[in-house]
Formats: structure tokens, sequence, C-alpha cells
């Protein structure tokens, strides 16, 4: 920038000073650098020069004036003498009788003016003396101002404040603004001169990491104590003390506080300085023995107003920081480290006190945390829990293992030769396979069982589980019989695959009369184990590992009323709910990342439900806990959501696997009027579908247990099955070519027959997929229909099954998309007809 237009700047910055006019547009949107502010500082002090001549050269052209009105008021003086001596006079004649009353008006009116002018000229000496008094007072100021006699000069300017009001004249009179103006500019000096001085009084040196504090200096009239006045009348009381925190905090206080520094400096005390110097250890209890220190040195240098003050400021900011950084970093997850917390707690209360025997304030954040520590340590224990099940799902599911589900059911005598006729009685050697020999060998002692009762109903195997009894809680349930029903029930919900709910049934049935349960005729039963096998990831077992010692350090409050953590017991027995609500919440995110990871879910969470349920009777039974310990832990809700948790879980994967199957086939359309599609089109699409469906159960064979994977898979299959059979039965018509069409469509799906059958299946081995799935033998009589002609029809109904699986309407609209309307077709529909039932009685 020229040298021109840094001359532009300074006139500007003049002007603005003086008459508050704002530069134009092309000077203030202009760049200034560094260079630039010399010649504008230059410009400010030429002005001020010329501005303190002016008020000389002011002072002395109002000397005359002043002279002038002197003479004049003594001028005046003489009037009134004059005036009173006149009044006498007046008054003295007034009293004599000749005077006429003429002359006595023109006397009266005489004495008014006079008097007026008496209080006019009064007015106008009194004017003088005030303004003579204030110019005064404000030299004195100045001359105290020279001295450094701060005090005096604020007291001395506060004096001709209120002495400039009292004059009786306007503010506008030249006099009284060069008045004003000189008193405002004697108030600036006197500033700069006060900050100079409380500079000296009490100072910090961010760089070197020191500060000190002195009641009074050698060189200087001002002590601490008056610097204290000085602030109040400057108003700058808390502003000084904001300022001097920001400073100690830079250079002394936060390097010490600094918990991400590798090495932290030690605070020390040297004759009248606050240093730092060395190294200190990260504990809590050195940390409150410096700050005590400091706090210390504070309370003994500074006046009582300017502790106060600082404390406003101060606490607001130290405190939190202590809180966040260093005690919360302090509070254990657990009781291993509770003696570390107490001591730190003692440092804590110890810290407090000391604040207020040193007259601090604002420190009530500390004291309510050290007074609430069990919540603190609560809290602590929560988030720490909490954040160890959303680490460990992050960490994804890691490595399964395969766990063991073993369940004891009471089986009859007669249950157990239906059982050794199919080849499942008990054995002394366990085996994982889904046969004869999964039945174990546990409680082989003959017993009566008073609630056994004798057989109804053929069931099939699917009972030994308790399949069902959700339906049917009022039902025992009995050994599978020899051969399996035709149809068995292919239901959704996982809980049907475990046997849920068989304590109710075993409730109500234990609730019978007891005539009626001696009229089973008191058959011996003997116990029965059941054992399955199926993998879950390796979350269940940190959860499990973390409710297992919560409660155990809960356990361990109860009556421990030595422990100040003891408060804390209830809320530590409440912790695995929310251990567990994380779990549920958290996990359906980070399971579905992985192939098959809502089984995963499925299983995991059946797990933890069968465990905490083993955990919850174990606590009941434990000698070592006190009865309000025992009494304290309530499990029952949260293992009755995991259960929840975890049908919903295989409920959701189920229904989007159906879902995707359907859409496979066709979705909402008829998979057999699709346009423009021909037969290998549709032969493809039953090849996706049933290739998804083996998919499906690779992936969930390593995961499911036999029963479960059964039930799943039986579902998929299901599915198909419906859906094609729900397609052809919506047709209009049926020809012959498509009838062979569509039966090699079902021949394609009935080819996954193959993931029944045991893997070292003979040919004659029966497969097992009607018993999950509903809707199979429905599908393989379709296909028979469809292939048949009207005898072999007649005879499929007549003397096959194939009314177990259609009704005769069903039937009857087969027949009449199939065949043609003649006298042997009504024949043979009226013979269906009239033979609805045609199996019964056989």
């Amino acid at each position: 920038m020229s040298g021109g237009d840094a001359g532009q700047i300074g006139h500007a910055l003049v002007e603005f000073s003086l008459h508050g006019i704002f530069p134009e547009e092309e000077v203030s949107s202009r760049q200034i650098s560094g260079r630039d502010l010399a010649p504008a500082l230059e410009a400010l002090v030429t002005a001020k020069r010329k501005l303190e001549s002016d008020i000389h050269k002011i002072n002395e052209e109002t000397a005359p004036d002043v002279n002038q009105w002197i003479a004049n008021a003594k001028s005046l003086e003489n009037d009134i003498n004059r005036s009173r001596s006149w009044a006498n006079d007046i008054v003295r004649r007034s009293q004599a009788p000749d005077v006429s009353g003429k002359t006595i008006q023109e006397v009266e009116s005489k004495v008014e003016f006079l008097q007026r002018e008496v209080e006019y000229n009064q007015q106008v000496h009194h004017a003088l003396r005030s303004i003579k008094y204030v110019n005064e007072l404000l030299d004195q100021v100045e001359q105290a101002r020279d001295e450094r006699r701060i005090l005096d000069s604020l007291h001395l300017l506060e004096k001709s404040w209120a002495a400039l009001d009292a004059i009786p004249i306007s503010k506008s009179c030249r006099i009284m603004k060069l008045l004003d103006m000189r008193a405002f500019e004697l108030k600036s000096a006197v500033h700069d001169v006060f900050d100079y001085v409380w500079n000296s009084l009490v100072w910090v040196d961010k760089e070197n990491g020191k500060t000190a504090i002195f009641q009074a200096r050698e060189d200087e009239q001002m002590s601490l104590a008056d610097a204290v006045v000085g602030l109040k009348a400057y108003k700058e009381l808390d502003q000084r003390m904001s300022l001097f925190w920001h400073g100690i905090d830079e250079a002394v206080i936060g390097p010490r506080t600094n918990t991400e520094a590798t090495e932290l400096p030690k605070i020390q005390i040297e004759e009248s300085y606050v240093t730092l110097s060395g190294s200190v250890d990260k504990t809590i209890t050195s940390l409150f023995f410096d700050l005590d220190q400091v706090m210390t040195y504070l309370s003994e240098r500074l006046p009582e107003e300017l502790v106060y003050s600082l404390s406003n400021v101060m606490m607001p900011d130290l405190i939190p920081r202590i809180i966040s950084k260093w005690l919360e970093t302090a509070v254990p997850a657990s009781l291993k480290d509770m003696d570390e917390f107490r001591r730190v707690t003692e440092a804590v209360k110890a810290f407090c006190s000391r604040l207020q025997s040193l007259k601090f304030s604002g420190f009530q954040e500390l004291q309510e945390w050290v007074d609430d520590a069990p919540r603190v340590w609560l809290s602590k224990c929560r988030e720490t829990a909490l954040d160890s099940v959303r680490s460990k799902l992050a960490q994804g599911l890691g490595q399964s293992k395969e766990v063991e589900r073993v369940e004891t059911q009471i089986i009859s005598r007669s249950e157990g030769r239906e059982l050794a006729a199919n080849g499942v009685a008990p054995q002394t050697d366990d085996d994982d396979d889904w046969g004869a020999a999964a039945w174990g060998d546990e409680g082989v002692d003959t017993k009566e069982d008073p609630n056994s009762r004798p057989d109804t109903n053929e069931d099939d195997g699917t009972d030994a589980w308790g399949w069902g009894e959700d339906d049917t809680a009022n039902e025992q349930p009995s050994a599978p019989a020899e051969q399996p029903q035709a149809e068995a029930p292919a239901e959704d919900d996982p809980t049907e695959a475990w046997g849920w709910g068989e304590e109710d049934a075993a409730g109500a049935t234990s609730g019978e009369p007891a005539a009626n349960a001696t009229s089973t005729t008191n058959r011996q039963t003997r116990e029965l184990t059941l054992k399955e096998t199926y993998n879950v990831s390796s979350m269940p077992e940190p959860v499990l590992a973390l409710v297992s010692a919560i409660l155990e350090d809960a356990a361990s409050l109860v009556g421990n009323d030595g422990n100040p953590m003891a408060t804390a017991s209830a809320g530590l027995f409440s912790l695995p709910t929310l251990v567990l609500a994380m779990f549920r919440a958290v996990s359906p995110y980070y399971y579905t990342l992985n192939t098959g990871g809502n089984m995963f879910l499925y299983n995991d969470a059946t797990y933890l439900s069968e465990r905490l349920s083993d955990l919850a009777k174990d606590w009941k039974a434990r000698k070592d806990l006190t009865p309000r310990a025992i009494a304290m832990l309530r499990l029952d809700n949260d293992i009755n959501a995991l259960q929840s948790f975890a049908a919903r879980a295989y409920a959701s994967e189920m229904s989007t696997q159906r879902t995707v199957l359907r859409d496979l086939l066709g979705g909402s359309q008829n998979l057999l009027q699709q346009d423009g599609l021909g037969t290998e089109d549709l032969e493809a699409q039953v090849d996706n579908a049933a290739g998804h469906v083996r998919a499906l159960a690779a992936t969930w064979s390593t995961i499911l247990g036999k029963s479960a994977w059964s039930q799943a898979v039986g579902s998929l299959v299901d599915t198909l099955a419906a859906k094609l059979i729900a397609d052809v039965m919506d047709l209009a018509g049926i020809g012959q070519d498509e009838a062979y069409n569509i039966a090699s469509l079902i021949a394609r799906i009935t080819e996954l027959d193959d993931l029944f059958l045991p893997p070292d299946a003979s040919k004659d081995t029966v497969p097992a997929t009607a018993e999950y799935a509903a809707s199979w033998l429905r599908l393989k009589y379709l296909s028979e229909v469809l292939q048949s002609n009207l005898q072999d029809v007649r005879y499929l109904w007549m003397e096959s099954e194939l009314s177990l699986y259609f009704t005769v309407e069903e039937v009857v609209e087969l027949i009449g998309l199939s065949f043609v309307d003649n006298a042997r077709t009504r024949e043979v529909v009226k013979e269906i007809e009239a033979h609805p039932q045609p199996l019964e009685g056989r």
C-alpha cells in the first residue's frame, strides 16, 4: 500500500475518533497489513497532540473570560450593596406619612427589579465558583495521576463528576463540554496507570508457567486491597478475575490437569511465585495435593472479594474438568478395585472441606459427586456393561460352538414298549445322532407316577419334544407311536420345536382331581432324557459371564453396610435387565451381517434364556447368599423376553424366506399363468426356488438343532407345495399336456424329499418330509390326480388316502378341470360326493 493510502487510513481513524465519522467505502474495504499501522498510529499521535494543544489554548483563551467573570462578580457585589442602600432608603421613605401612593408604587417596582438582578447575579456567582471548583479538582486528579496515587485520583474524579453535575448550566455550554472532556481524558489516563500497577501486583507468565500475587510493590503506592476499590470503580472486578483465571489456568493449572500429557509437571510454591517444575505421578491424591497448594496460595494472597469473584469463573471450568478427566476414569467397573476408589472419594472429600475452609464457592458439583459415589459407581457399571455388549457385538459373531440341550420326560411302560418296538429303547451310551440312540439313559430307575395317563390317541414322534403344546395345554405329551401320522402340523413358531410351555402343561395335568389320577391304574413310569445339539455364536458366553459377574457383585453388597457402595445393590440387581435389553436392541443389526444370522440369533437368545433359567434356579438353591440377596434376583421377565425375542428372530427369518420363495414362484401371480413364459421358464423358476431351499437347508444345518432345522426347512418346503397347489386350483381348466407339465414341476419340487433322509438311508427309507410340511402329501396326491384317468381318481378317493388330504369339493373341482363333463364323469362325481369319508370305519 502506498504512503498516500496509509495517510488516508490514518485520516479515517482520526475522523472516526474525534467526530464519529465512518470512512468511505473505498477506504474501509481496503486490506490493511502490519506495515500500514505505523503511519496510522503516527496520525493518531499527531491528532492527540493537536487536541491537547487545542485544550491548552482554550484554557489560555478562557482565562481572560474567567477574570472578566470575576470582575463582573465584584461589580455585582457593589451593585448589591448599592441596591441594599436604596432598599433601606425606600423603607425609610415608605414610613414617611407624606409620601404619595404613586411614589410608593414606583419604589416597589424598583425593589422587584433589584431583587431579580440580585438573584441573577447570585446564580452567576455560584456557577462561576462551581466551575472554578471543578477545574481545581481536575487539577488535583492530574497531580495524583502523575504521582500514581490511584485511589486519590479515583476519589477526586468521583467528586469532580458530582460537582460537574451540580453546576446549574446547560450541558451544551462550551465551558461544560470542555470540563467534561477533560474529566474523561483524565479517567482514561488514570485507568492506564491502574492497569500498569495491577499487572505488577497480579503477574502471570504463561510461557514459563509462573504466576505471582503481591500485596504491594515498593515502587507503587497502590496495594492489592486498594486495587479492589479501583476494580469496583471501573466495574471490572469479574472481568479482571476472569482474565486472571484464564492466565493461571494456561500457565499452571492446565498443564497439571492435562491427562493426555505423557509427563505431568509438579506445582511448587517458591517464595511469592507459583511455578511448574519436575514431574509427578498421575494419581488423584497427588493432583489434589497440588491443587490444594494453589488454592491456599490464592486464598491467602487475594482479598475475600476477589476470591469470591474468582470462584465464580474458576469452579465452573475446573470442577467439570477434574470430574470428567480424572475422577470418572478412576471409578471401577466392579468391586475388585473398590479400595482404590475409597481412597479417591476420601481425597475428594478432604479437598472439598479444604475449599470450604478457604472460603471458595461454586464447587457443589464436586461435593455432589462424592456424596453420590454409589450412584456414580453404579452409572459406571451400567456404562461399562452396556458398552461391553456393544463392543462385543461389533467384533462379529466369532467362532460358533456346539451346545447340547437336555430335556427329561416321564413315559409310561406302554409308551416305552412302543419306543422299543420302534428301536428307540434307552441305552447306556449317548449318541448325538438324531435317531433311536439320542434317547439318553438318565433316571433309569423305575418308579410310580401318580399323574401318568393312558394313551387315548396316536401322536407322532414330535410330541416327545412337546410340539403343539401351546394349543393343547391340557394334554399330556405321550411317546411316539409306531408310525407317524400322515399329516403332521408344521408350525412356524420355533417354540414348538423346543417344547416351551411344557411347565404349564404339566401344571395343568397335575391339577386334575386325585380320583382321576388313580383311575389310571398307577402304571409304572420312568424318566427319559432327550438330548439335542445345536450351534451358538461366541456372543452368549460373554453376556452370561457379564450378567453373572454383576449378580455376584450385587450379592456381595447386600447386607454389607460397611461397604460405601452397599446402597447400589438394588440398582446392580437391575443391571442384567439393561444388559439383556441392550443385547436385544443392538444384536439384530450385527447378526444380519452374517449368513444365517437370524438363526444364530434365535439359537443364541434361546441358549441365553436357558442358561439364565438355570442360573436363577441355582441362585435360589445357594446357601452362601442371604435371603434378601436371593429374593432380589428377578430374571423371569428377562427370560420370557429373550424367549419372545428368539421367537421373533426365527419368525422374521421364516417370513422373509417364505416371501422370497413365493416371489421366485411368480409372487402374487399364478405361476402357471404368467404371460410369455414357456415350460422351460417355469421349470427354471421351480429349480431356483428348490435351489434356494437347499441353500438355506445347508446353511441352517450348521446352526440349528435337528428338530428346529427339520421344522424350518419343512416350513419352506410346505410354502412351495402350498403355492403350487393354490395355483393349480385357480386354473380355469387343465389339458392333458398341461397336466403333464404340472406333474413335471411337482416332481422337481418333490426331489426335496432327500433333505429329510438320514445320511446313510437305504433306498426303502421313507423321507420324513410329510411330518414337517403339511401340504407335502397333498402335493404328491395332486400329481397323482393330474396323471390319472377317471377310474384311477375314483380309486384314489375310494380305496387310497386321497380323502385324507383333499375335500370332496376340491376333488370334484379337479375332476371338472381335468375331464370332460359326460355321464361317466357325473357318475364318478356322484359316487365321490356320496362317500365324503370313504376310509371311515376301516
